[in-house]
């Protein structure tokens, strides 16, 4: 058994004493020279809707895949709460899992879909028939027990595949994009029912996808992946503000990424410059020292355009492009001798959206604590 492993710094932000559900300890698999996963470390906790994120061939379902019992631990160890689960197959541990493809049998009905699998794990006819009665109105589906699969829509198979793998009261269940087929405004609502549904059954969730959007609106933290690398853990609005590293700040919603140079740190402020002679001003990032060349992230929301300048650090240029978007606006701008940035507005009543002909000379405003400097 692996020593116990110091706990990461970005852990802290979930309050202490709370349970560790899967804890996983410098974590390699290894496909032949190829190495899929580098040494991946972390722990999550018992009822968190945690998510793992990051581009296909990241190494997220790898991991998944490694919890579930379906791929071999190279090196380093897996925890179920506190207990070695590395050598147990995959029956024998107290997780489900939802895959992309829902796998219901064609030749049962719904009722009989949810109730094979509790059946096989030894439970008599009548209690498998109840537990998968009980797992159907969880979902809503209790009014469709008879039908057979084809006869549902997708998000409805989609529920009767999370009925299933929540009838035999798994301590875990594992989600492998198993929203990636449907629609986007049935995947919008599956978000919402998803999220309902873990903190209903008190169930851990640990859910892989690769829509920065959607691990935003259901996790209670989020671990961003790359290149079998963990690239950033926290909570949604922490890895959204206050993204770690370049990749981060660019997988995770929009943002204009733009070099600059550090002249200066005073009182916990770093004075930058970038192309053009533009000066802005943000917080101090620890490891960064005056002449550094970094790089910054400006979310375009932060940003508000004017006619003249409203504050020392404005920043000019021409308008090239405005472009409705519905909700937004979004305007991008030709700095003077610098870069081109993006600057989204609403497009409500109380918005900040205003129109500007192409080529109009343009202020762009920053609010405080918009910029953010990035350890590369």
């Amino acid at each position: 058994m692996l020593p116990e492993r110091p706990r990461n710094a970005q852990e802290t932000c979930l309050p202490r004493n709370t349970e560790i559900a899967i804890d996983v300890r410098d974590a390699v698999k290894r496909y032949g020279p190829f190495t899929a996963l580098k040494k991946i470390s972390l722990s999550i906790h018992d009822n968190e809707f945690f998510t793992l994120l990051g581009p296909s061939g990241c190494g997220k379902t790898t991991l998944l895949r490694m919890i579930a019992g379906f791929e071999d631990v190279t090196e380093g160890a897996i925890f179920l709460y506190g207990e070695g689960i590395d050598a147990l197959p995959p029956h024998k541990r107290p997780i489900n899992t939802v895959f992309q493809n829902y796998a219901l049998f064609p030749h049962m009905s719904v009722l009989e879909n949810v109730g094979f699998g509790l059946e096989m794990l030894g439970k008599s006819k009548a209690e498998a028939r109840a537990r998968a009665g009980e797992a159907l109105e969880m979902v809503q589906l209790s009014q469709f027990a008879t039908r057979m699969p084809s006869q549902l829509s997708g998000g409805q198979q989609q529920r009767v595949a999370l009925a299933r793998a929540l009838a035999p009261r798994p301590k875990v269940l594992l989600l492998d994009e198993p929203l990636s087929a449907l629609d986007l405004k049935l995947r919008k609502a599956m978000q919402v029912e998803l999220k309902h549904l873990q903190r209903e059954t008190g169930i851990t969730f640990i859910f892989v996808t690769h829509d920065q959007e959607e691990a935003l609106t259901m996790s209670d933290r989020i671990a961003v992946m790359s290149a079998g690398e963990l690239q950033q853990l926290g909570e949604a609005r922490d890895i959204y503000e206050r993204p770690r590293n370049v990749f981060v700040a660019d997988f995770i919603g929009e943002t204009n990424l733009m070099e600059v140079t550090v002249d200066a740190i005073n009182g916990g402020r770093a004075q930058c410059h970038l192309g053009g002679g533009h000066k802005l001003t943000c917080d101090a990032v620890e490891g960064i020292t005056p002449g550094a060349k970094v790089h910054m992230s400006l979310r375009p929301e932060r940003l508000f355009l004017s006619v003249e300048p409203v504050e020392n650090e404005s920043l000019t240029g021409r308008v090239r492009e405005m472009i409705y978007i519905g909700t937004d606006t979004a305007t991008i701008v030709d700095l003077d001798g610098g870069p081109q940035f993006t600057v989204r507005s609403s497009n409500s009543s109380r918005g900040n959206a205003r129109t500007f002909e192409p080529g109009t000379e343009v202020a762009v405003n920053m609010e405080h604590g918009a910029g953010r400097l990035l350890v590369d």
